[in-house]
């Protein structure tokens, strides 16, 4: 189980290898994906709180990077956090998401990718509930059912 201090650690610039990389031009992501979608994914744009009906949704289910499918989330960590953002608790493997200190705002945050496309997902915060103390709160836009489910 991931804490806070492994957090700091990847990004630290220790995040793990992903298992695979994909790697597309910028033109080739404007042509897969939706201007919302490519705004907040290859942009590391926000969509407005409360904007997306996955909030509150709490099936069993698998969610997967909007980019390339690799599978990040399980609706099983998913926790309503009251941010207007799905919220998670863990990604479903250790070296699914990656990590980058990010000091765009007047406060250091630390910004969670897909560490196999390197779609901006949302951020993580040490204020989440127990055992592990995380919030992952991701923009839905980044996230999508996974094909199995």
């Amino acid at each position: 189980m991931l804490k806070w201090d492994d957090v700091i650690a990847f990004a630290g610039k220790d995040n793990p290898a992903p298992d695979t990389k994909v790697t597309k031009t910028d033109e080739e992501w404007r042509e897969q994906l939706s201007p919302e979608v490519y705004q907040v994914t290859r942009l590391a744009g926000t969509e407005r709180p409360f904007s997306s009906e996955m909030c509150s949704l709490f099936e069993p289910s698998l969610y997967s990077c909007a980019c390339c499918e690799t599978v990040l989330f399980d609706a099983r960590e998913k926790f309503e956090s009251g941010t207007g953002w799905p919220s998670f608790t863990q990604p479903v493997t250790e070296n699914g998401v990656a990590y980058h200190v990010d000091d765009s705002l007047d406060r250091t945050r630390v910004e969670t990718v897909c560490n196999t496309c390197d779609a901006h997902l949302g951020h993580v915060f040490p204020d989440g509930p127990e055992p592990s103390g995380l919030r992952y709160c991701i923009n839905a836009v980044a996230l999508v059912k996974a094909k199995d489910q």
